[in-house]
This record gives structure tokens, sequence and C-alpha cells, in this order.
């Protein structure tokens, strides 16, 4: 008898085993959702934003114009043309004195808004790289003096809120003849009027950004710097080049990395910076989104768009240059440690300039914030030139009643203020269960990337993941904004959740990823042969190895949240987390508690900053030679 030949498994049944084997291992199960939660969390906002470019919006200036001007083209019942070509070719007719000056409206609220936003994002970049690349240089390759005091006090200005140094600078430098309102200290102390262009618009706004993003650059930098391969630089020396010429030929190219990434990221970050323009009065995509978001929505919807593509520009700059990387190879040498440069008598006049310049930028807003908090007309500093005697208060701490009269306007202190501290309440809330969504999420996004390195899925979701991070913060605010108003979730805890997440994401996605790229997968595979569960492997094996790294993913998130006012003022109303209070207590006049709470913000960061440091050892500057 011939025997039966079995049936061949069609290739529905082919395709459907092989799915199974793939999805039958929970590092691809769990890459698969997490990337079509990313996929809509991420694109579904900017989809919803686009699309609000050529919606009309009641009770703004695109609704109140007829729909059969020949200005609007109507597509269906609700979309429309018109916010864009009133933006790019409508003109206004202003009056200065007898003469009338015809403008586009796109030189008003495009053109100028752009240049002013790229002009100060390449700035800080030069500022910070500059200015953090000499300190990183000094700190991990010369004999400078205070280096672990220098790098703790140094990355301050990083850990505290960026209108810190905004604020400082008007604290310093206004006065009542050049910008108005009271003098400050430098009036005071000095004497000395500075112009215009020092107090305010595209120069302070460039410093400030670039000493805001300077410990980035230093964190950056520095760590190539100290784990620098020594053999390099000892081969040029062996073959008699000069130290010069060592330092632009050998030293540099291998730090380029880590200037390029540092470009990318502070650009990313300086374009989308809302508080510094808006303290330091310079008219930028962010500033003018807000100006216009209330009675030109839909136009306003575009300069939005215009900040998302400059973030898919950085996003495709930063795949083109970290794909190629060179490596170097040296033809003579021997192994060591990078030789330290003596600075001589320099180590010392090098480190009193930065002593006073980090004193400056990281001591003395703390001091500032706490000295206006105990003014009686906070920024007149008249005190000094008088004497302290009768010119400190407390009230606007320890007042305990509602009070109309001192200038009060009804609040109670600050210490007695239910708005405040229910306002405080919210920002934990938020900042928890951001860095747990946002933690938990990233973690996941590392070990399953490690997992599928080869990927094309792995690399989408990881490059999904990481995209928020390069988007401009007042952007995605404003997809989310523009989203969650259109889901009906506008003004609630949900909303800045979501958005905190997906924003936050890429701090815990590439700690995690750094560390799962570093852990041998051997250790796994021989649980999986003892049958041992993937949640028990994960929790007794992958997360107690990579525990430092896995709490920075949780930390980081939680952090960054305590202190952003740019992702979140769009959307909640004022009361709902305390950064969102600023701007309504600086409207009331109440600066000293707008100073309050900066003073709580930036002490409550440090402490938890200095908590986290304790318990794990973890350090913003560690590794980089700041604790030697």
């Amino acid at each position: 008898m011939s025997a039966i030949a079995s049936p061949k498994p069609s290739n529905f049944s082919k395709r459907m085993n092989k799915a199974w084997t793939y999805l039958s291992k929970p590092q691809n199960m769990i890459l698969l959702i997490l990337g079509i939660v990313l996929t809509v969390t991420t694109i579904f906002p900017m989809v919803t934003i686009l699309k609000d470019t050529v919606a009309l919006h009641p009770g703004s200036i695109d609704a109140g114009e007829n729909a059969a001007d020949s200005k609007i083209e109507v597509v269906g019942e609700t979309l429309t043309t018109y916010n864009w070509t009133n933006l790019f070719s409508d003109k206004i007719t202003t009056r200065v004195g007898r003469e009338r000056i015809t403008k586009s409206v796109a030189s008003i609220y495009l053109w100028t808004p752009l240049l002013n936003s790229v002009l100060i994002s390449i700035f800080a970049c030069f500022g910070a790289i500059f200015y953090g690349g000499i300190f990183a240089y000094l700190v991990t390759r010369t004999n400078l003096k205070f280096k672990k005091y220098l790098s703790s006090i140094f990355i301050f200005p990083y850990i505290m809120p960026q209108w810190t140094l905004a604020v400082m600078w008007q604290n310093l430098f206004n006065s009542n003849i050049i910008t108005g309102g009271n003098d400050g200290l430098f009036v005071s102390l000095f004497h000395i009027y500075m112009p215009q262009w020092w107090c305010e618009g595209l120069f302070p706004v460039s410093v400030v950004l670039a000493l805001h993003y300077a410990p980035f650059a230093y964190i950056l930098i520095g760590g190539i710097f100290r784990n620098m391969d020594a053999n390099l630089e000892e081969a040029a020396t062996i073959l008699n080049t000069p130290r010069w010429k060592t330092f632009f030929r050998v030293t540099l190219p291998l730090v380029k990395p880590a200037i390029l990434s540092t470009i990318l990221l502070v650009f990313s970050s300086a374009m989308g910076s809302y508080p510094i323009p808006h303290y330091l009065k310079l008219n930028t995509l962010s500033t003018q989104y807000v100006g216009m978001s209330s009675n030109r929505a839909g136009q306003a919807s575009i300069l939005a768009v215009i900040m998302m593509l400059f973030g898919f520009l950085i996003l495709i700059v930063n795949q083109r240059t970290t794909s190629g990387r060179k490596n170097f190879t040296t033809v003579t040498g021997k192994s060591g440690q990078s030789s330290v440069v003596n600075l001589r008598a320099g180590k010392y006049i090098l480190a009193v300039v930065f002593l006073i310049t980090t004193l400056a930028t990281g001591i003395l807003p703390i001091i500032l914030f706490a000295v206006e908090t105990f003014l009686p007309n906070p920024g007149d500093y008249s005190f000094l030139t008088y004497g302290i005697s009768g010119h400190m208060t407390t009230k606007w701490w320890m007042t305990a009643e509602n009070v109309s009269e001192s200038g009060m306007y009804g609040q109670k202190g600050i210490l007695y203020n239910a708005e405040i501290w229910n306002a405080f309440g919210g920002t934990l809330i938020v900042a928890i269960l951001c860095a747990l969504t946002a933690g938990t999420i990233g973690t996941l996004i590392g070990y399953c990337v490690s997992k599928n390195r080869r990927s094309k899925w792995a690399a989408y979701v990881n490059n999904m993941a990481f995209l928020p991070y390069l988007m401009p913060s007042l952007a995605v605010g404003v997809a989310f904004f523009v989203f969650g108003s259109n889901v009906g979730i506008y003004n609630t805890f949900l909303l800045l959740v979501l958005a905190g997440t997906v924003k936050y994401i890429p701090f815990a996605s590439r700690s995690a990823l750094n560390s799962m790229m570093q852990l041998s997968g051997e250790i796994e595979e021989a649980a999986i042969i003892q049958n041992i569960p993937w949640i028990k492997r994960m929790f007794r094996i992958i997360i107690p190895i990579q525990k430092t790294s896995i709490i920075s993913g949780y930390l980081l998130p939680f952090m960054t949240c305590l202190r952003e006012l740019t992702l979140f003022m769009l959307l909640c109303g004022q009361g709902k987390i305390i950064t969102t209070m600023l701007g309504y207590f600086d409207e009331m006049g109440l600066y000293a508690f707008s100073s309050g709470i900066n003073l709580i913000l930036i002490v409550m960061i440090l402490a938890f900053n200095a908590l986290v440091n304790k318990l794990t050892g973890a350090s913003l500057d560690a590794g980089i030679g700041g604790g030697k």
C-alpha cells in the first residue's frame, strides 16, 4: 500500500504559526502593544492639531468672516483654507503718526517670531557648548581646584525651573528709567542703568537659555572627556604632536558626537521655550502662539505645526548623525589614563572665576527669591541704601486672613493660602502619576528594544518614544490641548498625566535601554531554561540588577514634572497645578507670591535631588569627575 501524503499547510497557516511564535515571546507582545499605544498617543494629537489649522473656530476671527467671502474656501461644512491664506497672504495697515504702514500678516505673526526662535536656539547652542564644554574639559582633564563643589553647583540651573534665571535677570538689571517698575539690585548697588537691549529682548534670552542648558552640555561632553581612550592622545604625544594640535585634531573629533547631541537637544528645547522669552519680553513662536490662541486659533495652530516640523527635522538629523559614527584606531601608543593638564596658577584663577559664575547662576537665584518674599514692595532694593530696618516684612508668608489692604488683594499669606497648597498637591499628584506611567512604559521599551536590537519595529518604537523629547514642549502641549478639547478631557488630571507621560517617556526609555544593552542575555536565558515565568524573571533578576538606572527612569520624569510650565500651561486652568499660578499672581501684581512659589519649587526639587543621590548614589554629574 502506498503511504498517504499529509496535506501541506496553507500559506495562511504558516503565517499564523509564525505570528503565534513571534507573539509567544513576552518582549515581542509588549513591543507590539507599546508601538500601537505610542503611535496613537503621539501621532493622533499631532494629526488633530493639523486638522485644527483648517477648522472654523466659533468666536474667533476665523469664524467671524463670512463663508461666502472670496478669501474663504469652505470644504464640506467645517473645513476652510482661510487660516492659511490669512496668515501667508493678508496684510495689516497701521498708522504711525500721519503715515500709514502696511505689513503682511506673516511678517508680524510668523516670520519675526520664527526668526527670533531660530536665533535664540542657535545662540543657546553655542553658549551652552562653549560654557559647558570648557567647564567639562577643566573638570575632567586639568588640575582645577574645588572640582567637587563646582560640579555640584554647576548643574543647579538645569535642575531648577527654566524661568528662574530669567526672573533673576529682571531682579538684577531692570530699572524704572529703562524698563519701568522698580530699580533692580544692580541699579540699587552701583547706580548703573543697563541699556534696554541688555535688559530685554534677544540678548538676555539667549544668555539665560545658554546658562540654563550649559549643565546639559557639561554632562554630555564631560562624560566623553572622562571616558576617552588615552591611546589616541598618547600616540600623538609620542609622535611629538603639539598639544594644541592634538586637542583640535584628536580630542575634538572624539567629542563631536556629544557636541552634536547637545546641539540637537538644546536647539529643540530652546525653540519651544515659553517662560524665558515671556519674562524677558521677546516675541517668539511660543509667545506668539499664546497671544494668538484666543482670537486667531487657526493661525496659532499653524505656528504649532511649524514647531513640530522642526522636531521632525531634528529627529532626521539625529538619525543621520548617529547612524554613521566613525571609529578611531591607534597606530602607536600604550593604554593608560588620560594625562592631566597642569594649569599652574590658573587652577586657582579659573576656580575663582567659576566660583563667581556658579554663585550667580546657582545660589544667587535662591537668595533673591527668598529676599523678595520679605520686601514690602518686591523688586525695590532701596533698603540696601537706607538700611534693612523697617524695610522687611513677613506679611506675604504669615497673613492668616483675607486682606484687601497692604497690597494683598484679598489673598492670605503663602503659608495659609489654600489655593497655593491645593495647587501644590495637584502638582504632586500629576508628577507621581507621570513618573509611574512614564517610568514603567519607558522601562518596558528599553527592555523590549534591547531584546530586538535588529528589528525594524523595535527601531520604530524606539524612535516614536524619543520623538516627543525632540519636539518643542509648547508644540506637544498645543497638540494635547486641541486633542483634549475635542474629546472633552480639558482641565483634567487625565490630560495632564497623558501629556506628561508621552513627553517624559524618553527619559525612562533611554535610561533603561542604555542599561539593558549592557546586560548579558545569558542571565535571562538561564532562567528560561529553568521555566521561570517572565514576570518573575523581571522582578527577581532584571530589575534588581539594573535597579539604579530603572529608579532614575522613574525619578527624572517626577522631578521634571514638578517644574514643568510650558507643557502644561495650556492644558488646565489657573490653580490646577502650582506652576500655572505664577502668571496669575504676576498679573495681580503679587510678585512676592510668585517668588515664594519659585522658592518652594527650587527647595523641593533640590531636596528631592539630594534624597535621590543619598538613596541611590546617582547624580547628574556622576562619572564626570566632579566627585574628585
